[in-house]
């Protein structure tokens, strides 16, 4: 890469992940102190969760069924404009939905979408099938890179080999990310850090990314998602 290329750092999320919205606030941190490209991607805990239901607590049974709507507004915005337009939307979406408390609501969605710029009637896929194709590729894509037993947020960042002539020549792969990418579920972090600390914190991310065979730095949470 040369000495004004951006990093970049592909970011799985579904908008209704309150720990993911924290990593993504994060990302859009170090954006601001390192020379770092964020680009979103759509994965969805209503796939991940489906083929294991019977062992969930109920509570999180009822959540998985409103998981579709966000998600495949999300993936349908992606489709009919491009993924430019998935940041801005998640944030507008996570803004209400997280911090705001707000209802899972056709008029939260619309709400979101307005404010993203994006025509209102993409509410309607919240109830419709039509891309669930394309929601089901995207998620695969980022499961694919990461492994399996994982939520949300899935984060690829550069690795030892990574190349960005690669990248952009290669068409697929699993494990070890395609083209030198390592990809990691979280980090998982509360509240996001800001200014240098989110600086650090991206640096060490890269530093464990550099490590072949690492794999996982685990403790148990002690507090909730905190947002500012």
């Amino acid at each position: 890469m040369s000495e004004t290329a951006k990093t970049p750092a592909d970011f799985w999320f579904d908008p209704l992940c309150p720990w993911a919205w924290m990593t993504s606030r994060w990302m859009l941190e170090v954006e601001k102190v390192r020379p770092v490209e964020v680009r979103w991607h759509v994965m969805s805990l209503a796939v991940l969760n489906e083929d294991k239901l019977d062992e969930l607590p109920e509570k999180y049974r009822e959540l998985m069924a409103t998981a579709w709507g966000p998600v495949r507004v999300c993936i349908a915005a992606e489709e009919q404009h491009g993924s430019e337009v998935l940041g801005p939307l998640y944030t507008a979406l996570g803004t209400r939905l997280h911090n705001r408390g707000m209802e899972r609501t056709r008029e939260t969605l619309v709400d979101a979408l307005e404010e993203a710029g994006l025509p209102a009637e993409l509410a309607d896929a919240a109830d419709s099938d039509a891309y669930d194709a394309q929601l089901r590729a995207s998620h695969k894509e980022g499961i694919d890179l990461v492994g399996q037993e994982v939520g949300t947020p899935v984060i690829a960042v550069p690795g030892p080999q990574y190349d960005s002539a690669s990248e952009a020549s290669s068409s697929g792969g699993g494990g070890r990310a395609t083209g030198g990418k390592i990809a990691f579920f979280g980090p998982v972090v509360t509240p996001a850090p800001k200014g240098e600390e989110a600086a650090k914190l991206w640096d060490g991310t890269l530093m464990v990314a550099s490590i072949p065979g690492f794999y996982e730095i685990k403790r148990t949470r002690t507090q909730g998602p905190i947002f500012d």
